[in-house]
Parts: structure tokens; C-alpha cells; sequence
């Protein structure tokens, strides 16, 4: 395997798309010794045709708003890997989305959904929408507007998208609407279902449970726990809902969440009605988290900043990309932190990853930390497959497994000849076999 030359051909392919080229050579780098002792794997091209989608979709959506204005927005699926299950990620509908950060996104997601153990291929969709000040009117209109493009390229053995960023349980019941009116059908064809319809108990909390559980089990390996450590957490979402609320109920005191406006730093901890007031700030749309100062005022508001400049223990990025860069890593290793665990997708840029690697600090990688809330959507998939719900017991047993086994692979394939696991080399390598392996067993596509 060339490093240098396929990485070459992959920049000139897809030109300026930043987020997607820094993913894929994240990826690469850490498999390149892996694939060259394994020369089946470079014979049959596995490598460049894992990094070019299988298939890209971009669509016009055109919808009024409440005054009766015309917006025209892009559309996006991107179905990038189907080796081993049908396309399987988030929709994500926010002012920023592109060719570059879905592709990234959806590259990530089929080492992710490999590491999962389930029967999950790689996908990830959305818009440039901004759900920001919008109305519930707005909002669906806008979905069923989207859905009447996209349920021509879904289906619950093809694609089976979720929610993402600016896509929770309401946009989904919208969505899922005008496929089932569309399609004439009630199939498990997205999830994070409301539960009345088809819905998996927990779902919502699961990237974060999810993320909290691999850290846990980081912090097994060094005879630690989150018992009396202070938390930082970025963003104030279903995925940092899901943490604190995870983490607190381990014993820990959760101190921070952020929005695009700044900080809060809690020195009581967030808990009880102020991680359900979390959920309060989410649902106004404004996408700040300035008022959880007002609403409760031992806390403080930090305008313009990020969370890691508190001392913490344990820091869990739950915002989004590249939002933890090497400043913010420096500051988290002077100050001490003994974990790092991304419930977001590649929150931390490379020079952060290096410095925590650099210190020897527990890190772990998105696609392992962060796969709890595929996984759980696919234990959603399972159940609508059986017609049958399980209890919220069920699904958080069955998602800690999963999170233990992801684990597992990453220490089997990530510890190097000192000890030190590089859970990002781990999940990389782990991920990549079972895709792999299963490309080769189906010939060249």
C-alpha cells in the first residue's frame, strides 16, 4: 500500500474538502503497517475503494416559510459503504453541511457501524438548513420537503437514516410521515423514532451513554473509575444530555456544557432538573446556553470560549468537529486530565490527538467512543424487525455490551509494545477487517 500516492489521488479527487481528506488520512496512516503485512487487501484495491462512495446523492429542497416565501436548500445522502449491511447514518441539518463534512462523516461512520458487531454499512446524509428560529410550521414543511426527494433512495434494507445535528425526535416524526404517506408503507425505515411508532427506549441518551461506558472501560484498564472525578462536556444536546446524565449516575460531578455562544462552568455539577433543563434549552431553537446561567445562578457564563480550559478529570467533546484543537489539548494535559473520550465525530483536530497521545492520556476516538447511538439504532432496527419493544433495561444491557466489545477490539489491535494503547490505530484496524474481508468475499464492485 502507497501511502503517499493513494492519499495523493484521493486530494485530487476531492479537492478543498478539508474535514473528508483529514478523515481519511487519520484513518490510513494508522492501517498502513496493517495492510502491507496483509498484501490481499492492496491486490484488490480495498483501500481506494473504501474511500470513494459507492454512491453520492444531491437534491434540491424547496419549501415556504410562514410568510409564504420560497427558500430553495441542497440535500445531501451520501451511501458510502454497504459490505457488510445496508446504509446506515445520520442526517444532519445545519448551516455549515457540505460535500466535505458529510463525506467525512460518512467515511467515519462505516468504521464505526463496523465496530458495532451489527449488520451496518456507512451513510450520512442532510442539509444546509438551519433549524435555528425556525418554527414548528417551518420545520415541517422543510422535512416533508426533504423526505418527498429522499424516500426514493431509502428503504429499511437499503438506507435507514437517523438524526444528527439539528435532527432530533421531532424532524424524525415529520420525516417519517411523508415516507410512510409517500410510500404507503410502516417499516423501520428511520430511527430515533418517537415511542409510540416504532421508537427504541434510550435512544436518545445512547452516543452519550455509549461514550461514557467506553470510558469507562478506558479507565478500568488503569484501575480507575468515574467515581469522585469532575467532568467537562461541550455541547448541550442529546449526546451531552446522554453523558451527564451517564456520568453522574457513575458518581461523577459533570461541570460544564457549551454552546456556539460559550460555556457554562457549574461547580455544583450539573444534575437532576438542570441536565433536564439541557433538553429545555434544545428545544427553543436558539442554539445558545447562555440562560442556563440565568435559570440557575451559581453557575457561570463564559462568552466566546470552550470548556477545556477548566481543571477536570475526564473531558468528553460532545459539540461537533474539530472543536478541541492542540491550544485546548495543551491546556487539558497541563491541568492534568487522565481521559478523553469524543461523543462527538472528530471533535479533536489531529494536533490535539497527538498531544494526548504524546502525554500517554487515555484517548478515545469517536468512531469507538462515539458508537453507542448507532448501535442502539440498530437495536431499534432489530425491534421493529420483531414487531416488539424492549424495556430500557434490555437496551442499555445490550448497549454497554456492545460498548465492552468495542473496546476489547480496540485493545486488541491499538496496544503497542510498551502497553500504551492507541485506541485510535485499535478502532481503525478492528473496523477495517470486518469491511474489508467482507469486500473481498463479494468480488470487485
Amino acid at each position: 500500500m502507497n501511502l503517499e500516492k493513494i492519499m495523493a489521488d484521493v486530494e485530487k479527487k476531492n479537492l478543498g474538502q478539508s474535514e473528508f481528506l483529514q478523515a481519511v488520512k487519520e484513518v490510513l496512516e494508522t492501517i498502513v503497517d496493517f495492510v502491507n503485512e496483509n498484501p490481499k487487501y492492496d491486490n484488490a484495491k480495498i483501500v481506494e475503494r473504501i474511500c470513494e462512495p459507492e454512491r453520492t446523492l444531491m437534491f434540491r429542497v424547496t419549501w415556504t416559510d410562514d410568510k409564504g416565501e420560497v427558500h430553495v436548500n441542497r440535500g445531501y445522502r451520501i451511501e458510502f459503504n454497504s459490505a457488510i449491511g445496508p446504509y446506515k447514518g445520520g442526517l444532519r441539518f445545519h448551516p455549515s453541511v457540505n460535500l466535505s463534512i458529510l463525506k467525512f462523516l460518512g467515511f467515519e461512520q462505516i468504521f464505526k457501524n463496523s465496530l458495532t458487531t451489527l449488520p451496518l454499512g456507512g451513510g450520512k446524509g442532510g442539509s444546509d438548513f438551519n433549524p435555528k428560529g425556525k418554527s414548528d410550521g417551518e420545520i415541517m414543511r422543510f422535512c416533508q420537503a426533504f423526505m418527498s426527494e429522499l424516500f426514493r433512495h431509502i428503504g429499511p434494507d437499503t438506507d435507514i437514516p437517523a438524526g444528527d445535528i439539528g435532527v432530533g425526535g421531532r424532524e424524525i416524526g415529520y420525516m417519517y410521515g411523508m415516507y410512510k404517506k409517500l410510500r404507503n408503507e410502516h417499516t423501520g425505515v428511520l430511527t430515533g423514532k418517537g415511542l409510540n411508532w416504532g421508537g427504541s427506549l434510550i435512544r436518545p441518551e445512547a452516543t452519550g451513554y455509549g461514550n461514557v461506558y467506553f470510558a469507562k472501560e478506558m479507565l478500568a484498564s488503569k484501575g480507575q473509575s468515574f467515581e469522585g472525578k469532575t467532568v467537562a462536556v461541550s455541547g448541550f444536546g442529546n449526546v451531552a444530555w446522554g453523558a451527564a446524565q451517564k456520568a453522574t449516575e457513575l458518581g461523577a460531578k459533570v461541570v460544564t456544557i457549551s454552546g456556539p455562544d460559550g460555556y457554562i462552568y457549574d461547580p455544583k455539577g450539573i444534575s437532576g432538573d438542570k441536565i433536564e433543563y439541557m433538553l429545555e434549552l434544545r428545544a427553543t431553537n436558539n442554539d445558545i446556553v447562555e440562560p442556563y446561567a440565568d435559570e440557575y445562578p451559581e453557575a457561570t457564563f463564559f462568552p466566546g470560549k470552550t470548556p477545556w480550559e477548566q481543571k477536570v478529570d475526564i473531558a468528553l467533546p460532545c459539540a461537533t468537529q474539530n472543536e478541541l484543537n492542540g491550544e485546548a489539548a495543551q491546556k487539558l494535559a497541563d491541568n492534568g486530565v487522565m481521559c478523553v473520550s469524543e461523543g462527538a465525530n472528530m471533535p479533536c483536530t489531529p494536533e490535539a490527538v497527538e498531544i494526548f497521545q504524546k502525554n500517554k492520556i487515555l484517548f478515545g476516538p469517536g468512531k469507538a467512543a462515539n458508537a453507542g447511538g448507532v448501535a442502539t439504532s440498530g437495536l431499534e432496527m432489530s425491534q421493529n424487525a420483531m414487531k416488539l419493544n424492549w424495556s430500557a433495561e434490555e437496551v442499555d444491557q445490550k448497549l454497554h455490551a456492545i460498548m465492552v466489545e468495542i473496546h476489547k477490539s480496540c485493545v486488541k489491535y491499538g496496544t503497542d509494545a510498551e502497553g500504551y494503547v492507541n485506541y485510535v490505530k485499535g478502532a481503525n484496524v478492528a473496523g477495517f477487517i470486518k469491511i474489508a474481508d467482507s469486500m473481498l468475499d463479494q468480488g470487485v464492485l
